[in-house]
């Protein structure tokens, strides 16, 4: 069955593998102990320290191994907004960074600081000025991912870092999408990464923290990683993540070429053959294995499961695949078709037949799933007298919403006006997605009983 979700966990690398189980047998004493064992484990920490600071970009002392990339996360915010305590309580984040990022800004909100959410394009990219703009005089922290883990979009690191480094503020990068494929850019501050992402073994994260940023280590800590990771490290896992992490470099650049092709397939190809699709994310500065696409008149759900049934596992931004029924805050930061949602990331090794075959697929897959729930067909409606239609959709999810707007928007005359009632948090963004696609005009929503209206002006 081919695997097609390597953004979320990377097979492990045959090299993590290899590690893992010779230092299952050479690193299981404790590192910190003087005995024979001990050094033996130390010399295993040592080196796998250096591999990874090599491949960071970052001097072997400024990196500490943690037990996940989140842990990471929540773990360099928390010390470097505590290290600037006397600067400020203010964060600045990109709306579609990672949730664990924007966990930690609700427990900064929750503590009385600040937080600044800076918006991003139609793309996903974040505006330099945008960016600069939000950094203020207490500034603590800036974080920005260096690509976006649902959509593939690489951010502007350099400039950002730059920005922030004329107003000495410090900035954290979440590299866990692309660290695999080579170093950050820039002059940032402070680095994390999953293991997990580049075919490591899950449980290992990192974290960077450059000479002369301050940080302060919160809760209860010891001697071990400078304090900043307490415990004993799982040090085998530790070996396999640095091995691989020093394997998948000496292969990206020929793998990452191979993958963009297979990707650019995709995205050319999932139009041609599917209708009512929106491929979204960077056509050109985006991660080389991962693309996004939305399904118009499509649950989320169905279609995953549907796709699933035929042999492929992918992942999605969906509201229906979500045990909240709301879309993913990526997708809704774009401003983009959520209903639908298809993520595909291709792992390294991923043949083209594979690709082939997930296209051949994907049409008869996602006109079955419209089929089951009632979608237009395409067939031209005549219009009625009347200049506006009321269409009640109030108890009804995604993406019943949209299937029965495009369903009735020839019932009135051009220039006419359709208001979809909805009660679902996805039809707040999936409305507006389907009037730019399928041009018509989207006028805004009101407030009604029950629920929203949404106001649709028919053009075409």
């Amino acid at each position: 069955m081919p695997y097609f979700d390597a953004a979320s966990a990377a097979p492990l690398h045959p090299v993590a593998r290899q590690a893992l189980l010779a230092a299952l047998d050479e690193g299981w004493a404790d590192p910190a102990r003087l005995y024979r064992e001990g050094r033996r484990a130390r010399l295993l920490l040592d080196a796998a320290r250096e591999a990874a600071a090599e491949a960071v970009g970052c001097r072997p002392d400024e990196l500490v191994f943690t037990p996940s990339g989140t842990r990471a996360l929540h773990d360099g915010i928390a010390g470097a907004l505590a290290g600037r305590r006397r600067v400020g309580r203010h964060l600045v984040v990109s709306a579609v960074e990672h949730s664990a990022v924007l966990h930690s800004a609700e427990v900064l909100e929750a503590a009385g600081g600040t937080v600044t959410r800076v918006g991003v394009e139609r793309t996903g990219r974040v505006g330099v000025g945008a960016y600069a703009q939000a950094l203020r005089p207490d500034t603590a922290l800036a974080v920005l991912q260096s690509a976006n883990h649902e959509v593939g979009t690489e951010q502007p690191v350099a400039e950002v870092a730059e920005a922030c480094r004329a107003v000495g503020v410090p900035l954290l990068v979440d590299a866990a999408q692309s660290l695999g494929w080579g170093p950050v850019s820039g002059d940032w501050s402070l680095l994390t990464a999953s293991a997990h992402k580049w075919g490591g073994p899950s449980g290992v994260g990192l974290l960077a923290v450059r000479k002369g940023v301050r940080f302060a280590v919160t809760g209860p800590s010891d001697e071990r990683e400078s304090g900043r990771a307490p415990g004993f490290p799982d040090l085998p896992a530790v070996v396999a993540a640095a091995a691989s992490l020093r394997a998948v470099r000496q292969e990206a650049a020929q793998e990452a070429a191979r993958l963009r092709e297979l990707v650019e397939r995709v995205r050319v190809r999932v139009p041609e053959l599917v209708p009512d699709v929106e491929v979204v994310g960077d056509p050109v500065r985006r991660l080389p294995h991962l693309v996004t696409f939305s399904c118009l008149y499509v649950d989320g759900e169905a279609l995953l499961h549907a796709l699933d049934r035929a042999g492929f596992s992918v992942s999605s931004g969906s509201s229906c695949t979500s045990s909240t029924l709301t879309p993913s805050h990526v997708l809704r930061a774009m401003g983009v078709l959520s209903e639908g949602n298809v993520r595909v990331s291709l792992p390294r090794g991923v043949s083209s037949t594979d690709v082939e075959a997930f296209l051949e697929v994907l049409p008869g897959v996602v006109a079955s799933v419209r089929e089951h729930l009632g979608a237009p067909t395409g067939s031209v409606v005549s219009p009625a007298e009347g200049s506006e239609l009321v269409l009640d959709t109030l108890g009804k999810r995604c993406p019943i919403p949209v299937i029965e707007l495009a369903k009735v928007i020839g019932s009135v005359a051009v220039g006419g006006v359709v208001r979809v009632l909805s009660d679902d948090a996805a039809a707040r963004l999936d409305i507006p997605a389907w009037c730019e696609m399928c041009g018509q005009e989207y006028l805004g929503e009101e407030a009604v009983e029950g629920g929203v209206g949404y106001a649709v002006r028919r053009r075409v």
